[in-house]
């Protein structure tokens, strides 16, 4: 089954699965649900999206009409929470697909459909809230916090957001010094009701780090103001300064002092999301330079014809193709694997700068937005530097682990 007649598509333009090719990852029900987004979001985001990050801003209506045909659930990480979502009335999702049949493979495929267009701010200014803020509720808030919250969130009555990122702390994550008394930088936080927040409530370190629901708009000793960025400006950016707020007790999230635990696990869904974005826009970039060199002419011929330029095609799309083909086998680990196992997986994902070549293959107003975010795409989720430490520890962990258990076997002959 093909989603649809793609014989004549631009080269890199869509993933091999998506060309006719043959894939061991995605069945009928992938193919089935990529149609779908393919046309909701072909029909509600894509074509406006360039005008809205020129703006800076992306119209309310869209967030309400995407709530609406429930297409802001799959930012959720799988499985999704089946129980809630029926008390509800939700039992499936756009295209027929049941919510008990949602894995990850569907995940990735919705966040390549939202980041097909090429640039992520519209996309962020819809999905950050209900990707980032929501799963720590989810997954560790009690069941009074859970019935208070979710249902306005998960309907899209309300918003949320994750405030992390301090001015002075950034990826140490562990030495934030947030109390009711400092601030955070977090997108999406203009225009969110609550912030999941990342709070010392303890000691100096990691042990002394809890989460809470802080309320945010209209609350007193609240001060929201929207950052300008070099690149996603409409994904609402926002400087959050807190003076004296009053969090209700009942807002923590999980136990006091467990809070870098929660966070670390919320990290790897927000690096999987990111890595799978990244392959999108790069995707975006590099076939957007792939027409263009094909049309444009320079001393009598077009740009294609030039070695030079074949060749730089050639190497971006070889790194790109090898990066697609390692998220896709990410991803199945992940839609097959449970528990400490998967996470285990997760604490190996990488950031990727795979985009930058594409990019500077061509010009344009897209692609020059595009081009803007590359940075900022290196940091969500852990700066890049961190995170080939983190792969390297945690391979490295893994490694001795299973070197000891097996020494410990053998002992036991």
């Amino acid at each position: 089954m093909r989603s649809y007649d793609s014989s004549v598509a631009v080269p890199f333009s869509e993933p091999p699965w998506l060309t006719g090719l043959p894939s061991p990852y995605y069945n009928d029900s992938h193919r089935k649900w990529q149609k779908a987004c393919r046309e909701f979001i072909s029909e509600h985001l894509t074509p406006y999206a360039l005008e809205w990050e020129t703006q800076g801003n992306v119209p309310e209506y869209v967030f309400e009409l995407f709530s609406k045909h429930n297409m802001l659930i799959p930012n959720l990480p799988a499985p999704l929470p089946i129980d809630m979502l029926k008390s509800l009335g939700i039992t499936e999702l756009l295209g027929g697909l049941g919510i008990e049949d949602f894995d990850y493979m569907h995940f990735s495929i919705y966040i390549s459909e939202m980041r097909k267009v090429g640039i992520g701010g519209p996309t962020s200014s819809l999905s950050t809230g209900m990707a980032y803020g929501m799963p720590p509720i989810i997954t560790y808030g009690s069941q009074e916090l859970r019935r208070r919250l979710l249902p306005d969130l998960i309907l899209g009555k309300k918003r949320i957001c994750i405030a992390i990122t301090e001015p002075d702390a950034g990826s140490d994550v562990a030495n934030i010094t947030t109390t009711a008394t400092k601030n955070h930088v977090i997108t999406n936080g203009v225009w969110s009701h609550y912030a999941t927040m990342a709070v010392r409530t303890g000691r100096s370190g990691a042990a002394g780090i809890s989460l809470l629901v802080v309320p945010l708009l209209d609350q007193p000793g609240v001060d929201l103001r929207r950052m300008k960025t070099s690149g996603g400006t409409a994904s609402g950016t926002t400087f959050i300064d807190l003076e004296d707020v009053k969090v209700p007790v009942e807002n923590l999230i999980g136990r006091e002092g467990q809070g870098m635990k929660m966070i670390t696990r919320n990290f790897n869904h927000e690096r999987l999301a990111i890595v799978i974005g990244i392959v999108s826009s790069a995707r975006a970039a590099l076939s957007a330079a792939f027409g263009y060199v094909s049309k444009r002419e320079a001393f009598g011929s077009p740009l294609m014809e030039q070695p030079v330029v074949r060749n730089r095609l050639a190497r971006a799309g070889a790194e790109l193709e090898s990066l697609s083909a390692w998220a896709d086998q990410l991803v199945y680990q992940m839609a097959n694997l449970e528990g400490q196992e998967a996470r285990q997986q997760m604490g190996v994902l990488l950031h990727s700068q795979k985009q930058r070549r594409a990019s500077s293959l061509t010009s344009g107003e897209l692609v020059e937005k595009r081009y803007r975010e590359i940075p900022g795409a290196r940091i969500p989720g852990g700066s890049e530097d961190v995170m080939f430490d983190l792969a390297v520890r945690q391979l490295l962990k893994t490694y001795r682990a299973k070197s000891e258990a097996l020494k410990m076997d053998k002992a036991k002959i």
